[in-house]
């Protein structure tokens, strides 16, 4: 029933209707050539064709991705939504025509690297569209729900659609349905009402800083470097795992290239279960044992297979493996927010984004080497055995990690309350607690006064408060509530004045954590940007005429 109630509100919104079926149509066509062009380049020259192809798709995306990203910053948003969309499909169109006609390889592989490259688009220009389409705080959280099983599921269904497009055609086909997709995303997305552009000069210098900044807090924390290498790791495996699926579908279990989407399917299954299961990790007191656990899964069913063959067990053992590359990647990110100040959070994840596409491409280029020495069994062996010797090596260091760590179990409680953080993933949430200071005051206080400077966000965990401006009263909040957001983002005088009614215990979030927070999770700056407007709607309507 809640499900039901989370599409209905997000279908009932023309914009938002259109722009998530167009975002939900994108993860298909994201995991779907991706398939494609890894099997295309198997058959022209095995393992080894493939893995470089993959890492040729990587590369340009990886060092794109930051100036594209900034393009929703400088155009109207849904113009450069539609443009990628568009983009995407052309690349995707010239790799079906040049394939269709048996043009060069290199016009084949071009078209795949302008589709890979500019998939790097959508997501930046998603999170800032998504705000200005809410008509409410509740809306944008049911259309954050929406977007995450969209990205979920997008693996799942593009796996079944690709084996089934193979199975009765070529990769050329798969190409050409993509890029129709594609541009239906596009029309879809034309003429929604976005927001213009937020800057009108480049400021390349200040991004470069930041890109730099973020590795020299890498360089500078030990505990980073611990986990950002973990987790690298496992995306080494997965990069890996996308040329293994190639090769066991086609030379081990000799079922042709339609199972490639197959197994890519599976493994997609076991990372759906995988992430409920994940759940269950907010608010726990230690996660070395669940991150050991995933590392131990994850090894273990691939080098069963190297053993062990079968299709069944293939595919039983890749949502294994997919169900534990879940937990490892949620319990260490989940421990990487525990252990990181705010102020540098969100550059971190910027360092890891990064090595995500780096850790793929290195993954993908260590498979022919595997193939060459020892066949396919050598290659799932030495791919099983990646996680499990990279655990061993950093289990000391990693226990004592997270038994320094600290689980703020009462901030978590306060936070999942708000439907303004109801939006983000579990080690978000659990990240934002732990910067999170507690405050008491006593009934009367003026906790903050119009006018004064803006230092910091607050959220009430017990008591009422008053929120008044020239003397007349806005609004009255409690426990759940949440105030002092605007002048933050908005870097302007506070524009209300907030006394406490009873004794109240607040939590505060002081501004340079709170803005890095806002900014470096895109689902809680959506959250936050409807906030503000529907404060500000309550002040004007207040305020006399």
């Amino acid at each position: 029933m809640e499900t039901l109630q989370i599409v209905r509100r997000v279908l009932r919104v023309r914009d938002l209707r259109r722009v998530e079926l167009a975002y939900a149509s994108f993860n298909i066509t994201e995991y779907a050539v991706w398939i494609a062009m890894l099997v295309f380049a198997f058959n022209r020259g095995g393992a080894t064709e493939a893995s470089w192809v993959a890492a040729i798709q990587l590369l340009p995306a990886a060092i794109c991705a930051p100036v594209l990203g900034t393009l929703s910053d400088r155009y109207p948003v849904a113009k450069v939504l539609a443009g990628g969309y568009v983009a995407q499909a052309a690349g995707m169109g010239m790799t079906a025509v040049a394939i269709a006609v048996g043009g060069p390889v290199a016009l084949v592989y071009a078209g795949a690297i302008v589709a890979s490259t500019t998939i790097t688009i959508t997501r930046p220009a998603q999170a800032v569209l998504m705000p200005s389409l809410a008509r409410s705080p509740e809306d944008l959280t049911a259309t954050n729900v929406v977007s995450s099983w969209a990205e979920n599921g997008g693996s799942l269904v593009a796996g079944l659609a690709t084996g089934a497009l193979l199975a009765i055609s070529d990769v050329g086909w798969v190409f050409g349905t993509m890029a129709l997709i594609a541009l239906a995303a596009a029309v879809l997305v034309h003429g929604v009402d976005g927001p213009g552009a937020a800057i009108t000069e480049d400021d390349g210098a200040s991004l470069f800083a930041e890109a730099l900044a973020g590795f020299s807090a890498v360089r500078h924390h030990g505990h980073l470097r611990l986990l950002l290498g973990l987790l690298l790791a496992a995306w080494v495996l997965v990069g890996a795992l996308d040329v293994l699926f190639v090769v066991l579908a086609i030379d081990v279990l000799e079922r042709g290239e339609a199972w490639v989407g197959y197994l890519n399917a599976a493994w997609s299954v076991g990372g759906v279960a995988g992430g409920l299961a994940a759940v269950a990790l907010v608010g726990r007191r230690h996660l070395a044992r669940p991150i050991a656990l995933g590392i131990v899964t994850c090894g273990a069913a691939i080098v069963v297979m190297a053993f062990w063959p079968s299709t069944i067990v293939v595919v039983l053992l890749l949502a294994v493996n997919g169900a534990g590359r879940v937990l490892l990647d949620v319990g260490s990110k989940t421990l990487l927010q525990r252990t990181t100040s705010a102020t540098i959070l969100g550059r971190v994840f910027g360092v890891l984004e990064s090595m995500t596409m780096a850790g793929m491409a290195v993954g993908a280029l260590i498979v022919p080497p595997l193939v060459a020495l020892g066949g396919s069994k050598a290659a799932l062996i030495g791919a099983g055995l990646l996680l499990p010797l990279v655990g061993l090596f950093v289990a000391r260091p990693l226990l004592r990690v997270d038994r320094a760590a600290r689980v703020p179990l009462v901030e978590i409680a306060l936070l999942r309350s708000m439907p303004m953080f109801a939006g983000l993933p579990s080690p978000a949430l659990e990240g934002i607690a732990h910067a999170l200071e507690r405050v008491e005051l006593p009934t009367t206080t003026i906790v903050i006064r119009a006018g004064d400077e803006g230092d910091r966000f607050y959220a009430i965990a017990d008591g009422e408060v008053e929120v008044s401006r020239d003397g007349v009263v806005v609004a009255r909040l409690e426990r759940g509530d949440a105030f002092g957001e605007i002048a933050l983002l908005e870097n302007v005088p506070r524009n209300a004045t907030v006394t406490a009614l009873t004794d109240v215990r607040l939590y505060t979030l002081q501004k340079g954590p709170f803005v890095t927070a806002v900014t470096g999770h895109p689902p809680l700056a959506r959250a936050a940007a409807a906030m503000v407007s529907q404060r500000r709607g309550e002040i004007a309507a207040a305020s006399p005429a």
